[in-house]
C-alpha cells in the first residue's frame, strides 16, 4: 500500500509548548524541528514532568536530578529554547490522572501556546518495542490537558490562581508516532539537533559504549531519513497532528 505524503506542519503560529516526561525526550528527534521554529522567530517552551532522576543506574536520584536538569537546559539553549520548566513528578512512576492533567493544563494556561508538542503516547513504538509508562502517561495527559485548559469548570482552582482558561491551542503534534501525518524539514536544524542531544552526555555515556558523537549522529540521521520519501526526499521530523 502506498503511504500518503506527509503535509508540512503549519507555521502560522507564534508560541509552542513542548511537554514530555524526561530530559532528552525532545532531543531524540524533535529538536531539529524546534531549531527551525526558533529560527523563524517563534517561541518554544519546554515542560518536563520529571528531572530524569531514575535514568542512570550508577547515580543515585539526588545526584542525578540536578545533573540531568543542567544538561537539559544546555540542550534546550542549543536550539533556541530559553524557558525550561519541571513539574517534579517522580521519574519512572508518573501516574496518569487528574493531578498530571491539572499541572499540564496550568502550564498551557500560563504560556498560552497555539501548538502543543508531546511524545508518543501509545503502548508501543511502531509495534516493535514497548513504550514506557512515563511516556504513555505524559503523552495522554498532554492531549487531554489541551481541552482541560480551555474549560473553566475543569480545575476551577486554576482560575482562582489567576490562570484564565485558554482555548487557543490549534494543534497538538505527537513526535515519535508510528502514524505521522505531518513533518518539518530537518535540513537547517539537523546539526544543532545533534549538538543538542550531545548535551545529554552523562546519560548517553551510561546508555551506550559507542562514542557519543557517533551515536547521536547515527541515531538522528536514521530518524530524519526514515520518512524522507514521504516528504519530497527531504530529511523529516515527523509528527502525528491533531487539530483542535
Amino acid at each position: 500500500m502506498t503511504q500518503q505524503p506527509l503535509e508540512p506542519l503549519p507555521t502560522d503560529w507564534s508560541r509552542a509548548l513542548a511537554v514530555v516526561a524526561h530530559p532528552d525526550d525532545l532531543e531524540y528527534g524533535a529538536a531539529a524541528a524546534v531549531a527551525a521554529w526558533t529560527d523563524g522567530g517563534r517561541e518554544v517552551v519546554y515542560l518536563l514532568a520529571t528531572r530524569g532522576e531514575a535514568g542512570i543506574d550508577s547515580l543515585p536520584p539526588a545526584e542525578c536530578a540536578p545533573l540531568r536538569e543542567r544538561e537539559q537546559r544546555a540542550s534546550a539553549a542549543v536550539v533556541g529554547v530559553r524557558t525550561v520548566e519541571f513539574l517534579d513528578h517522580r521519574d519512572g512512576v508518573i501516574e496518569y490522572g487528574t493531578a498530571l492533567r491539572r499541572d499540564i493544563a496550568a502550564a498551557i494556561r500560563r504560556h498560552r501556546p497555539e501548538l502543543v508538542v508531546t511524545l508518543n503516547h501509545r503502548d508501543t513504538w511502531g509495534g516493535v518495542a514497548w513504550n514506557t509508562p512515563d511516556h504513555r502517561a505524559v503523552g495522554r495527559a498532554t492531549l487531554d490537558a489541551v481541552a482541560d485548559a480551555g474549560n473553566r469548570w475543569i480545575f476551577p482552582e486554576l482560575t482562582e490562581q489567576g490562570l484564565e482558561p485558554w482555548s487557543g491551542v490549534r494543534w497538538s503534534a505527537v513526535a515519535g508516532s508510528d502514524r505521522p501525518t505531518h513533518a518539518v524539514d530537518a535540513t537547517a536544524g539537523f546539526e544543532r539537533s545533534v549538538r543538542s542531544l550531545l548535551e545529554h552526555r552523562t546519560y548517553i555515556e551510561a546508555l551506550t559504549e559507542e562514542a557519543p558523537e557517533k551515536y547521536c549522529r547515527s541515531f538522528l540521521e536514521g530518524m530524519v531519513r526514515a520518512e524522507a520519501d514521504r516528504f519530497g526526499g527531504r530529511p523529516a521530523v515527523t509528527f502525528e497532528v491533531f487539530a483542535h
